[in-house]
């Protein structure tokens, strides 16, 4: 995949605009609402902090404290995480740089910041760097989406996409 996969292009801005008015039912996107946010960015690479920004403007439209499944930021994150993980990659079904990431991107997500929260998914995450996926580690990954949601666990967060690489894994096992 080239680089431009793995940048805010217009065709992602445009979906997140759609996103954003299914939440706002305008028929324009809203001053630093999550498309502004994403604009900020045209062309550069997704990361962590763009995700993290559209996510700031999600709340900012929504008034949640908490990003809404399959809004603008879920949009976002999931274009970072296929574009960062190409179908031709390996789901090695353990804690790898790879997996790792879509962790962190998802905190983000949640979080709307960057870097990790001491304690947090990301952090149970890298504490099991190299380990097998298993029920005990998905538990500490749990835990660690706890520590940034109050308590609550998040559809398509942390755990979710631990949860989703040891299943990609164990499919492409058996084909």
């Amino acid at each position: 995949m080239g680089e431009s996969d793995r940048t805010v292009s217009s065709k992602v801005i445009s979906e997140i605009t759609a996103k954003e008015k299914e939440l706002t039912h305008e028929n324009r996107p809203v001053a630093s609402g999550p498309t502004a946010q994403a604009q900020k960015h045209a062309n550069e690479p997704i990361t962590g902090q763009v995700i993290s920004d559209i996510t700031q403007g999600e709340k900012h439209v929504t008034s949640r404290n908490v990003p809404v499944s399959g809004g603008p930021a879920a949009l976002a994150q999931s274009v970072a995480a296929s574009k960062n993980n190409p179908v031709s990659s390996s789901h090695t079904g353990h804690f790898d740089p790879d997996t790792i990431s879509l962790i962190s991107s998802a905190e983000a997500a949640i979080t709307g910041k960057p870097e990790p929260v001491k304690g947090g998914p990301t952090a149970q995450a890298q504490s099991h760097a190299g380990e097998p996926i298993n029920s005990q580690t998905l538990h500490d990954i749990t835990e660690g989406e706890k520590v940034v949601t109050g308590g609550a666990r998040v559809k398509g967060g942390p755990t979710s996409t631990a949860q989703s690489e040891l299943s990609k894994s164990q499919n492409q096992n058996q084909s």
